[in-house]
Formats: structure tokens, sequence, C-alpha cells
């Protein structure tokens, strides 16, 4: 008798327990759906700010300075070719020819980080980039990487290719407090993004990997291996003048 009340009352908290986890659940699949952005509201209006930018400001009003970024948005036409040239090569040179995710690109990723024994890191797209950047965090975990998948996904629907880069050139981070190339070029050659030679537009591109410690003025032996190369790469990559 009493273990049959004891199989009841286990019963009857183990229904409880998976009704508590279908309210939990369910909560938390409309708060996603209530706060998950929408992608094409960018089809005609710059972003208010991203995820990045706010995350940098929370971190300096934190070690009590005043937060201030250094950002102004320009439209499509006033980025010089050079710089969407050298940021195409040296992130993403197949962009106009791919859905959103470079495949191939991403098996050699993950190859090279077995054999290094670490996770898999770079291979993201520009459109990969610009979701994280607008809408998530640094993080590497599962869950941030499959909703930033989903939201690379349906920017490629909403948007055209000469948009996201217009996006991504408009938001990335190109120094500490820095974002989108003509805040970076104002602050590091003093004139505007239209004005940018391509030893310039290198010099910015060669930034986005490690922005807080690359980016023009810097001496990193590195970071100017890494100038030179895009400038190669920009050398062959002709057919990227047709696109842009």
């Amino acid at each position: 008798m009493a273990r049959a009340q004891r199989r009841r009352s286990e019963a009857r908290w183990g229904r409880r327990a998976l009704l508590a986890l279908g309210v939990a659940l369910a909560a938390w699949i409309g708060y996603e759906a209530w706060t998950w952005p929408r992608a094409s509201e960018l089809t005609a209006r710059p972003p208010r700010t991203t995820a990045f930018i706010e995350r940098y400001r929370a971190a300096e009003r934190a070690a009590g300075r005043n937060g201030r970024v250094a950002w102004t948005w320009v439209p499509y036409g006033a980025i010089s070719p050079h710089v969407k040239r050298a940021v195409l090569v040296a992130e993403d040179i197949n962009f106009f020819s791919h859905q959103g995710f470079e495949m191939d690109e991403a098996r050699r990723a993950v190859a090279r980080a077995l054999e290094d024994g670490e996770l898999p890191r770079g291979a993201s797209t520009i459109t990969q980039q610009l979701a994280k950047n607008l809408w998530l965090s640094p993080s590497r975990n599962p869950v941030r990487k499959v909703r930033e998948a989903i939201l690379t996904w349906q920017l490629e629907r909403a948007l055209g290719k000469r948009r996201i880069l217009e996006l991504y050139l408009n938001v990335v981070e190109l120094g500490p407090g820095v974002y989108g190339v003509e805040a970076g070029s104002r602050r590091y050659f003093g004139k505007a993004a239209a004005d940018l030679a391509p030893a310039e537009a290198a010099q910015l591109a060669a930034s986005l990997p490690r922005p807080s410690r690359w980016h023009p003025g810097v001496r990193s032996a590195a970071y100017q291996a890494h100038v030179a190369r895009i400038l190669q790469r920009m050398d062959r990559a002709e057919f990227l003048r047709r696109q842009i």
C-alpha cells in the first residue's frame, strides 16, 4: 500500500515537473519570438545602435569612462571602392556568390581547429559577421551560433548584397571605440571614407580580425604583414570591381 502511494506521489511530481518545464519552454520561445530582430527593418534605414557598440559602452562606463564611440553612417556610394575591395578580399572574397554561408571555408576551419585541438574559429562570412555585430555577442557557445545562422539566413533573404555590405562597412569595429569605415577613415587618416587610397583601405581592412590591437598606426609586424597580404589580394581580385 505504502509503495503504491509512493509511486502515485512520484508520478504526480513527475507530471508537475514536466508541466513546469513545458511552461518555461513556452515562455522562453515566446520571449525569443517577441524580442527577435527583424532583418527587414534594415531595408531602408540604418540601425540605431548595435550589440557590439552597446557592449563597448557598457564596459567603458563600468570602468568609469564616458562610453563615447566614434560612429558616422555613410551611404554605400560614399565609401571608396578600394575599401570595399580590401574588406572583401580580407574577409569574404566569395561574398557576392554565396547565400550567407561558405561551407568549404567552414570545413577548412573545422579541420584546422581539430589539428590544433581548439574550437573552430574564423570562416564567418560578412553576413554572419554582420548578424553577430548587430544583435549578438562575441561568445562562441552553440546557442549563439544557432541564432547567428538564423539571422544570417534572414539577412540574406531580406536584403540585397550591396545593402548587407553597406551595413557591415558602417558598423564593423576598426579600433577601440571606432565603428564603421567613415569614423575609421576620419580617425586614422583625417579624410572621408570616399577618399581612401588602396594602401589606406588595406590598413583599415587589416584591423578586422583584432580591432582592439590592429589598426592604422600600430607597428605590429603581424599587422603590417596582414596589410601587405591584403594589398596583394586586391591586385589579384580585379573581378570584384564589376561587383561592387
